[in-house]
């Protein structure tokens, strides 16, 4: 009897295991999507389950905004969106404050949550380990929303340029950020250091903390998000003329907005239709450097540059790379 229990056992398991290759082998494409994603039409971004029984439609549409600055101030600043995208859904639309990138990945990535807006860097993430579908940035009527790299110091500081930050403490903001921490380290060694090799990295959590310790003197410097840094001058949180400025990148994108891969289709094409209708207010204007409307995008060629300058450091946006940098940024968030 347990010689044919155990003849039974491997059977199933060796059945389970047959399956599991067979489900993957059926994605004739993937790229660096994780295994529960397919990409058949090359897009880049994960295709619509083909068994119309796992798309979701749900009653209550959760959505959220990246952790870049304090969450709740967002959730303020898009009250009027959540309320236009509730009626133009005619659902019940709930804003969800996330504290970090990897713990708003995780959310997509599990089911909880539905569309989002995604920093930079995390995007890619976004795309490739929680099935993310960006559709728009913040933009104009001709053009998206783009942002430059700078490096920040003190206006008193001896760095006047990049290569001056040998041996000196520099702000990173996250694992997962682009211009916070993936493009500095693609970009800087052509400029004279390497991070980490040449300077001390020291894991500040977001962008408004970098430009704050830097101003504090916790840092050196700081590589940062220029319209972050730009809004907070606005705002009056800092003064520009107690900062150097000694770097700027070429453009990138700014954040992207997605939604769920999963979600069914007619309720996908309402969500991007609600978006890309939508017309800032004047509050909306000012937070966010004048742009007035959701702008339409395509993945593959709007975050090119992104994507290569994640090649160009020796990076990729795969899942075994978002684990490594979940894992860092939470190592940063205990320090």
């Amino acid at each position: 009897m347990k010689t044919l229990l155990g003849v039974l056992s491997a059977t199933v398991c060796a059945a389970l295991m047959a399956n599991s290759v067979l489900a993957q082998n059926a994605c004739k494409n993937r790229g660096e999507l994780d295994q529960n994603y397919c990409d058949e039409n090359s897009d880049l971004v994960a295709d619509l389950p083909k068994d119309s029984k796992k798309w979701k439609n749900p009653s209550t549409l959760v959505w959220a905004y990246t952790p870049v600055e304090d969450p709740a101030v967002y959730e303020k600043i898009f009250a009027p969106f959540t309320a236009h995208l509730a009626k133009c859904t005619d659902k019940k639309v709930v804003f969800f404050q996330v504290q970090s990138n990897a713990a708003e990945i995780e959310a997509m990535r599990s089911g909880r949550l539905h569309v989002a807006g995604f920093s930079t860097g995390p995007t890619a993430f976004a795309v490739n380990v929680a099935g993310a579908v960006p559709f728009a940035v913040k933009g104009f009527e001709k053009d998206f929303q783009g942002y430059n790299l700078i490096v920040l110091t003190k206006a008193g500081s001896s760095i006047q340029k990049v290569a001056d930050l040998k041996g000196k403490k520099v702000a990173h903001t996250s694992p997962s950020s682009n211009s916070g921490n993936m493009a500095p380290r693609a970009l800087f060694p052509a400029e004279g250091v390497t991070p980490d090799k040449d300077y001390t990295v020291v894991y500040s959590g977001k962008h408004d903390q970098s430009v704050l310790g830097v101003l504090k003197g916790d840092y050196d410097a700081a590589p940062v998000a220029s319209d972050v840094y730009e809004r907070m001058v606005r705002r009056g949180q800092v003064n520009a003329n107690d900062f150097r400025i000694v770097y700027r990148s070429k453009k990138f994108p700014t954040s992207s907005f997605a939604h769920a891969h999963d979600l069914d289709p007619k309720l996908a094409d309402k969500i991007t239709g609600c978006f890309y209708e939508y017309r800032f207010n004047d509050e909306m204007k000012k937070a966010f450097d004048g742009a007035d409307r959701f702008f339409p995008i395509n993945y593959k060629t709007t975050w090119e540059p992104v994507r290569a300058v994640a090649a160009a450091g020796g990076e990729s946006f795969g899942k075994a790379a978002y684990q490594k940098e979940a894992e860092r940024e939470a190592a940063a968030k205990k320090k």
